[in-house]
């Protein structure tokens, strides 16, 4: 019953926008048009040499030359396997979503568990940092200061969530699966290449679909400007902080909202997250929990930041 009844939902959705497409012709494209400059403009620079380097790396195994203070480290604060340091290494340079991206890839060569896929999702959600020191900081805000400060909470709300939820899953982290054999050089390239092209284009269409719904649904009941912003944001991060920057607020008030819409990470990214791990046994419930909690986490440390440094 209800399957039925979501299904029924969708078929409405669905009906609903295919007549908006028809009314709100300029709507639509301009939207998209805006969709398609930000992914060529914005993210296919800063994501997909990042999804083909990170392909390779896992592909010849870079744990294995991660020194090894570092793996100890990390494993007693967060109580991660030396594999599963790998994907929150790589996180934490590439941005969302190469980390459900790498979890599948490790996960499908058997490389980790699925109780340790569950739990590096939640605390690997990580914005790329070149995203938010230019796109956010420079283009958004004009405050390169306001910018590292975004970087620094978005990072520690990470680490305080792996810290939280280090014993939150059951497994042995110094039992290591066998590592996989490492192919040519020019089969792992190609096959990087290819995975990166598939998921730049999967991105593409989850962006350019959210894009086209939040100005539907803005256009249709011509919400004020700081409604618009949250429902930009809640779908998709870009466009949401854009909004914000053209509000009358504080740099304290735009430092603490810009962090809660990267810790959530917005509709979009979710979907792409999901893209990446469905077909699999893998857990979105964990994604979407780490979330919740990281808005709260990054709420807090952004007012916090606000008042230390008087921003």
């Amino acid at each position: 019953m209800i399957k039925k009844i979501f299904n029924l939902i969708i078929i409405i959705i669905c009906i609903f926008v295919f007549f908006e497409l028809f009314i709100m012709r300029e709507t639509v494209y301009t939207s998209i048009m805006y969709a398609l400059n930000i992914w060529v403009n914005n993210l296919i620079p800063s994501l997909f040499p990042f999804f083909i380097i990170t392909d390779i790396l896992i592909n010849y195994n870079i744990t294995d030359y991660i020194p090894k203070i570092i793996r100890k480290i990390c494993k007693y604060i967060f109580n991660i396997s030396d594999t599963m340091l790998t994907i929150f290494i790589l996180s934490m340079f590439s941005g969302f979503p190469t980390n459900a991206k790498n979890t599948r890839l490790l996960y499908d060569k058997r490389l980790i568990s699925l109780e340790e896929a569950n739990h590096i999702l939640i605390f690997t959600h990580f914005a790329n940092p070149a995203f938010i020191l230019t796109t956010i900081a420079i283009y958004f805000f004009n405050n390169q200061r306001l910018g590292i400060f975004l970087l620094i909470i978005h990072y520690l709300s990470n680490f305080i969530l792996g810290f939280c939820f280090r014993f939150f899953f059951k497994y042995d982290t110094n039992n290591d699966n066998v590592k996989n054999n490492i192919s040519s050089f020019g089969n792992v390239f190609v096959g990087a290449i290819g995975h990166a092209i598939d998921t730049i284009i999967t991105i593409c269409g989850v962006i350019v679909l959210f894009m086209l719904l939040s100005s539907i649904i803005i256009n249709t009941f011509n919400f004020d400007g700081y409604t618009t912003m949250i429902i930009k944001g809640l779908f998709e991060i870009t466009i949401g902080i854009e909004s914000l920057s053209k509000l009358n607020l504080t740099n304290s008030s735009k430092l603490i909202i810009s962090s809660m819409f990267l810790a959530f990470g917005g509709i979009s990214v979710h979907v792409q997250v999901l893209s990446q791990i469905v077909g699999t046994k893998i857990k979105y419930i964990y994604f979407f929990m780490g979330r919740m909690y990281q808005m709260i986490i990054s709420l807090i440390l952004a007012y916090l930041f606000s008042l230390l440094f008087s921003i």
